[in-house]
């Protein structure tokens, strides 16, 4: 049986080992100790002998929220719980043990004492008015926050019942209104994706700033745009346009398949850019002009099929 060290009277930093409690901390002695300061703590064996605990908590901290020093919270409410005194430093941060209304004890951290975000033991953590902010009246974008719901999404945060400025209202929650994930109630959305409609030019039935900027899709199966890889091995090439899907051919090598829908697209998607700019410059200059000849791109592609979409 291992024997257990006696430590009272020995001095630890700014300590002095009183005595023995009848408690013990993950498995070790707790004792009694008085700090030089007058203040007292409890402490086990391994905190006292590794050095982690040497005062009662009186030293500068450096993790402090305040400077160097830590704000004394003695006496202070926050919600339900009442600090008693300094405990044990957690995670780097300052900490207090707290005795709530319902008569247990609690230690927590100065930051979510302070940050609201810890309001009692835990015996009212199912009350929806604890721990809620209270953001009535608040804005976020377009929302206004009206009042809150008894909904809460799986993480816990509350739905808020909000009116949007179109009039419309929502029920959103609160994280997401504080991060700013929604600022409307849907309607600035559609009124963006109007204004991205309207900025983009279709001509000839083709839009410019799409081909302009082609990009992968998520969909596809070869890693390529217009290149999909069939059952057998080989691999299929299409192109689109001007609402039009033309079939290019199957090809046993990949690399001779992305070349070919390559190629395609210079002489489609490419070549109708390059012909929109040249009309568009003339049309600019001469507006009757581009009344009486409208922009029209026709290219008689070679062994392409065409079928419809």
């Amino acid at each position: 049986m291992t024997r257990r060290k006696e430590l009272a009277g020995q001095r630890f930093g700014k300590l002095t080992v009183i005595e023995q409690t009848d408690q013990t901390k993950n498995r070790y002695a707790v004792w009694q100790c008085r700090c030089d300061c007058g203040g007292e703590i409890l402490a086990n064996t391994r905190e006292l002998v590794r050095g982690t605990v040497k005062d009662c908590g009186c030293v500068k901290r450096e993790t402090a929220c305040r400077g160097r020093i830590a704000e004394d919270l003695t006496g202070q409410i926050f919600g339900h719980l009442t600090v008693l005194r300094r405990t044990e430093n957690r995670g780097g941060r300052t900490c207090w043990l707290c005795q709530c209304d319902c008569g247990r004890e609690k230690a927590v951290t100065a930051h979510d004492l302070k940050a609201g975000k810890v309001k009692s033991c835990g015996c009212r953590a199912h009350d929806h008015s604890h721990n809620r902010v209270d953001i009535t009246g608040r804005r976020f974008g377009r929302l206004t926050a009206l009042y809150p719901t008894d909904k809460r999404d799986r993480r816990g945060s509350v739905y808020w019942h909000c009116r949007c400025d179109c009039g419309n209202e929502t029920d959103i929650t609160e994280d997401s209104l504080v991060h700013g994930n929604y600022q409307s109630c849907g309607c600035l959305k559609a009124e963006n994706q109007q204004s991205i409609t309207e900025k983009l030019h279709r001509i000839d039935g083709t839009c410019v700033e799409i081909l302009e900027k082609r990009k992968h899709r998520s969909d596809n199966t070869s890693g390529f745009r217009g290149v999909h890889q069939l059952k057998n091995g080989r691999y299929r090439v299409d192109i689109g346009f001007k609402r039009k899907r033309f079939y290019i051919g199957s090809f046993d090598n990949y690399d001779e398949a992305v070349q070919m829908r390559l190629s395609a697209e210079h002489l489609l998607h490419d070549g109708f850019v390059e012909a929109y700019y040249r009309w568009k410059k003339k049309a600019d200059t001469d507006p009757e002009w581009a009344k009486e000849h409208p922009m029209n791109y026709d290219v008689d592609l070679e062994g392409l099929s065409s079928k419809g979409v």
